[in-house]
């Protein structure tokens, strides 16, 4: 989950990162009553999840009250890289004498976590890398030890932070490795990361992405969440523990493990050429307890997709076994009831299956067809999607 700047400075501030004060809001109104509050001159900052916000004037400097509300004004609702502001952090301005940057991330490549530093900060890393690489260290961490204030200031060192910030960079930095373990994330950015005329180390600005599968551990990370951008069947599939994927199609994919639903996407996909050229509508992985209330709750996520012309259900019993899962389409069926109002291709294979297969002839369902192969039920799922 990406976090938006303040959220991730609400992190920062809980693990004594160095940055200046503010708060979020959402009017222009009370983003001069913020910089009133603070009563010095406040930078007024775009909220959104993507790069770019300064040039595309999503950051303004106010000197005044009176300016961050001028500022608030022309910034909310600015379309930027196809996100629409509907936040603004109002935080107090700092001098600047220098930029860095830093950041720590996993490195799947490499199997290990990486930090990374440079004294050119404030310009975009991918910048920095192309066109100045050897001012970008790339530091690999041992998960093991980790980063201490003796590691975090050779970390500066490498990235050419100049000898009078190490030892204050070395505290922020081991302070920002506490974050990206502490809360499991897999990535914290600082960009930039100033030097102010009394050589303080300020995280001025925050770039934080945790780790969606460390939830558990993390309760209050649930207040993260924008639900405001989240796609209404997707948040309906979480709030039922499905995994889903909202995809551009009009055939609706059921199935039970991931390689499974992976296989079934690309089968959809090729059949769908010679019907008008449907592709698949989701991802929707129900794993290995195929109940009735599991399978209705994946039935009521696809069937809520407007794009969705027909439903192609592929399972593969195994822990699980045939009949289960068809008596778990059956009684699925019934408790949607009138909602349940779109064909229904279902393949079974596997454990029971001939058990499964007659279970739901005898259910004589109007609304599911049985087909016995893979590619014949992909087949008939996009015949029906196209009609």
């Amino acid at each position: 989950m990406d976090l938006f700047e303040y959220q991730a400075k609400e992190l920062f501030a809980k693990h004594n990162v160095p940055t200046t004060p503010g708060r979020v809001t959402d009017s222009a109104e009370d983003a001069k009553a913020i910089a009133e509050e603070i009563g010095k001159p406040v930078m007024v900052k775009a909220q959104v999840k993507t790069g770019g916000r300064g040039k595309a004037g999503g950051v303004k400097y106010a000197e005044t009250a009176d300016d961050a509300f001028t500022h608030a004004q022309n910034i909310l609702g600015l379309d930027i890289k196809g996100h629409v502001v509907k936040k603004l952090l109002v935080a107090e301005a700092s001098d600047i004498a220098e930029e860095y940057y830093i950041s720590f991330l996993l490195d799947r490549s490499n199997r290990t976590y990486l930090a990374m530093c440079s004294v050119e900060g404030g310009m975009e890393i991918e910048e920095v890398a192309a066109s100045k690489p050897d001012r970008l260290a790339r530091v690999p961490v041992d998960a093991t030890k980790g980063v201490d204030e003796a590691f975090a200031r050779e970390i500066a060192e490498k990235g050419h932070l100049p000898e009078e910030v190490l030892d204050a960079a070395a505290v922020t930095i081991a302070k920002l490795w506490e974050v990206f373990v502490k809360e499991d994330a897999t990535l914290v950015e600082v960009n930039p990361l100033v030097r102010t005329p009394d050589d303080q180390i300020l995280a001025l600005d925050g770039k934080v992405t945790l780790d969606a599968n460390a939830d558990f551990r993390h309760e209050d990370h649930a207040e993260f969440e924008d639900k405001d951008a989240s796609d209404p069947l997707e948040q309906k599939a979480k709030e039922h523990d499905l995994n889903y994927v909202k995809l551009d199609g009009q055939v609706g994919i059921i199935g039970n493990g991931a390689g499974l639903v992976m296989s079934t996407l690309d089968v959809v996909a090729y059949a769908g050429e010679k019907h008008g050229g449907v592709k698949p509508a989701n991802f929707l992985d129900i794993g290995g307890g195929a109940s009735a209330e599991v399978m209705a709750a994946g039935l009521d996520v696809i069937l809520g997709d407007e794009q969705v012309k027909s439903v192609f259900v592929n399972v593969f019993g195994g822990i699980t076994a045939c009949d289960a899962v068809a008596n778990g389409i059956v009684n699925a069926l019934k408790i949607l009831g009138d909602e349940a109002n779109k064909p229904l291709v279902v393949r079974l294979d596997g454990n029971n299956v001939e058990e499964g297969r007659r279970i739901l002839a005898e259910a004589k369902h109007p609304l599911v067809t049985e087909v016995g192969t893979m590619d014949d039920a992909a087949d008939k799922a996009a015949e029906l999607a196209n009609k």
